[in-house]
């Protein structure tokens, strides 16, 4: 069961900040120039980039006026791109101090430090009041949280009735050990998976209606092989993507990642609930 201070030391780079504005000056812009598409191979940590980002927020009807939640937002990518493109107001909570404190420095970057906060905090002890929020959503965080029924729990409570909670996490699909380390954890000792079913049973008792599920194996497959064509005819890795999180091991961690959805041991998946008005 992986434990706060193994997934947070999982994810810490050490001068991310660093890393990425040197990738940025590699796609000849500065700092000053850079925007919210530009940043979207590097702070979208999750199977299928924005692409997936997009394909599963807009299934949340978030609008202007909505208060958004970002759990496990990672660097805040999902944040960022949810306010620029519904132009809601976000606000994403995260584990890990280093991934915060970057996030922060890119929405100054690109113009929205008033439109989107990052803070640190527990995914299953949100620092948050009852009926905050009008949309929740939570994308690859689950697989290192296990207590599946807290997560479920707390995306309820800070909703407000009639609010809706979308979560996109890795989940079991198959039979068979996987292969690691994965982007989410070196060993087993840091991975938490659990199956569609278990993810909807948790929902359920914390008084969700579950409104859509969808398995995106194929869409993953095909993720991967893009990616991986790009790679090859560009030579390596782009200046800005997920390698610069996963650092020397990326390549290992990706190559698993493929190995364990092909052979549908896991797949990622969507899952969009509701709470009674």
């Amino acid at each position: 069961m992986p434990d706060r201070e193994l997934v947070s030391a999982h994810y810490t780079h050490g001068r991310l900040v660093d890393a990425i504005a040197a990738g940025i000056v590699q796609l000849g812009k500065t700092t000053a120039s850079v925007t919210v598409e530009d940043l979207g191979p590097v702070d979208e940590f999750h199977v299928g980039g924005r692409v997936a980002t997009e394909a599963f927020l807009d299934q949340l009807d978030i609008a202007a006026e909505h208060r958004v939640l970002d759990v496990g937002c990672g660097l805040g990518g999902a944040s960022r791109f949810a306010a620029a493109r519904y132009g809601c107001r976000v606000t994403g909570v995260d584990l890990t101090p280093e991934y915060v404190a970057t996030g922060n420095t890119l929405c100054a970057w690109v113009g929205l430090g008033e439109r989107v906060t990052l803070e640190v905090g527990d995914a299953t002890a949100l620092d948050i009041a009852d009926a905050s929020f009008d949309r929740a959503f939570v994308m690859h965080v689950g697989m290192n949280i296990a207590d599946k029924a807290a997560l479920a729990a707390e995306l309820f409570r800070v909703l407000r009735p009639g609010g809706m909670a979308g979560i996109y996490d890795v989940m079991l699909t198959g039979d068979g050990d996987l292969a690691y380390p994965v982007p989410w954890a070196a060993s087993a000792a840091g991975s938490a998976l659990a199956t569609p079913a278990a993810y909807r049973a948790a929902l359920t008792r914390a008084g969700f209606a579950i409104l859509a599920e969808r398995n995106r194996r194929d869409f993953a497959v095909e993720f991967f092989a893009r990616l991986k064509a790009r790679s090859d005819q560009g030579g390596g890795p782009p200046p800005l993507g997920i390698h610069l999180l996963m650092g020397d091991s990326a390549p290992l961690k990706v190559k698993n990642m493929i190995d364990n959805i092909v052979a549908n041991r896991v797949a990622p998946v969507e899952l969009v609930a509701e709470k009674p008005a």
